[in-house]
């Protein structure tokens, strides 16, 4: 009996044994099996989160952008001599040639109209757009309208059965918030990445004349431009813009122009081709350290007027220099870029509520936004060459200078390279700064030299 309880002894301990061995090579296959396979799609038999619904949804409304451009082909000066030519049998050569780009994306905001939002930057100089949505289809886009200081774009396509976004009011986002961007970066198709917003008002960047940025880790680069930033729920709340990066790909700081911005700007667009945009008329700089205690203030919040322009809407609703203005439209203003970028988004005629401290009191006044300094030029008014433009004048990032606000396409300037958003800085080689300038320097009979200022470019050119 003792050898026969000994034997039963050692039977449960290799069975104790083997059940063991057995228990640990299925947790072992288990865990080899998941690790290779990902995570499990359900746990505790509920599924896993996933954006992959949210993104079905939205990504038919995420569209690529490609733009066609007419070159001019430089020639050596013999070869434009017709007696060189005819003398050496050469063939008349072909003056332009198409240069094709995939540029970047755009994003389907109204489908019964076919109305794209996109940056001016991706069609800028284009002279064909083509539009290809998610299902592979192809459409050339006709430009509705651009605004280069706020990189916005609006163009139209001629399809039917469209998908759009639902537009969520950017005002209401916050530091933290969970965001996708949707685009065509590198020109590989449709991309998604994921982040949140890591700031917001961003500006003073130097990157638009009119900044207002959503911050954001999600991955931006070349190519997402024009592209969406949508919130878990799929609703656009931004357009993707820009990137900040030495190298020029990704570090974890792309911007994207607001939906309340860009949404406004579109129907300004849609309606007369270009902003309108209007004129408080004030000058306004940050507050300092010195500043602050100059005039005896309790906080850093908001921007001091430095100068008011005689009989502009900011005089004659009574500011005045040393003013500190702390609100504006119930906005808390914490740079003078806010009260540019708010009374930017304005149109002549509306009203506007700006809260100041004067002499450590608070008060408030209401002005009417006015028009800025315009003509419209037409025909030969000042210059035959430039019919069929707007300029205005403008101070844009420390330019002085007269500023081409639209350019009809089929007119003589827009034929010799001019653009929206360029700069006369000089004209007949004198400075130009006012539009009276210009209007007292150009001779309508004679040739007009102008050099202009386009971004951290200039050149010369002679309108004939």
């Amino acid at each position: 009996m003792g050898q026969l309880h000994n034997y039963g002894n050692n039977m449960n301990k290799k069975n104790r044994h083997y059940l063991n061995v057995c228990l640990l090579v299925l947790l072992y296959s288990f865990f080899v099996k998941t690790s290779l396979a990902g995570f499990p799609g359900y746990v505790d038999g509920k599924a896993l989160p996933s954006l992959a619904p949210m993104l079905e949804k939205s990504m038919p409304a995420v569209v690529n952008i490609s733009t066609t451009k007419n070159i001019q082909i430089r020639e050596n000066p013999l070869l434009q001599d017709p007696f060189f030519r005819h003398f050496f049998q050469l063939p008349q050569q072909q003056q332009r040639r198409q240069q094709k780009n995939s540029l970047g994306s755009g994003v389907i905001i109204d489908s019964q109209r076919g109305y794209v939002l996109t940056n001016n930057h991706v069609i800028d100089k284009a002279d064909k757009i083509m539009v290809t949505l998610s299902d592979g289809r192809h459409f050339n886009a006709t430009l509705l309208g651009t605004d280069p200081e706020a990189d916005v774009a609006v163009i139209q396509i001629p399809a039917e059965n469209l998908t759009e976004l639902a537009i969520a009011d950017s005002n209401n986002l916050k530091v933290g918030d969970f965001v996708v961007a949707i685009g065509n970066p590198f020109g590989l198709g449709q991309t998604v990445t994921s982040g949140i917003i890591s700031a917001l008002g961003r500006s003073g960047l130097g990157i638009e004349g009119y900044e207002d940025f959503i911050q954001t880790d999600a991955s931006i680069n070349p190519g997402n431009s024009g592209g969406a930033l949508v919130n878990l729920r799929g609703e656009f709340i931004g357009m993707n813009t820009a990137i900040l990066a030495p190298s020029g790909g990704n570090v974890g700081i792309g911007f994207a122009i607001p939906s309340n911005m860009a949404l406004t700007l579109k129907k300004t667009l849609v309606k007369h081709g270009v902003v309108r945009r209007g004129k408080l008329g004030i000058t306004t700089q940050d507050l300092t350290t010195e500043l602050v205690n100059a005039f005896d203030l309790k906080t850093m919040r908001g921007a001091v007027v430095s100068k008011v322009e005689g009989n502009s809407a900011a005089d004659r609703a009574g500011l005045e220099p040393g003013d500190i203005i702390v609100s504006v439209n119930g906005r808390q203003i914490k740079s003078s870029h806010q009260i540019r970028n708010i009374i930017g988004l304005l149109a002549i005629g509306e009203q506007v509520s700006i809260e100041l401290v004067r002499d450590n009191e608070r008060k408030s006044v209401v002005a009417v936004i006015g028009k800025p300094q315009q003509i419209q030029l037409m025909g030969g008014k000042l210059h035959r060459t430039l019919e069929g433009t707007i300029l205005t004048a403008t101070h844009r990032e420390q330019i002085e200078g007269v500023l081409f606000a639209a350019i009809k396409k089929n007119s003589y300037a827009w034929s010799v390279g001019l653009r929206p958003g360029d700069i006369i800085v000089s004209a007949n080689r004198y400075r130009v700064r006012k539009l009276g300038e210009l209007k007292h320097i150009v001779d309508p009979r004679g040739a007009l030299l102008i050099n202009i200022q386009r971004g951290s470019e200039a050149f010369f050119l002679v309108l004939k």
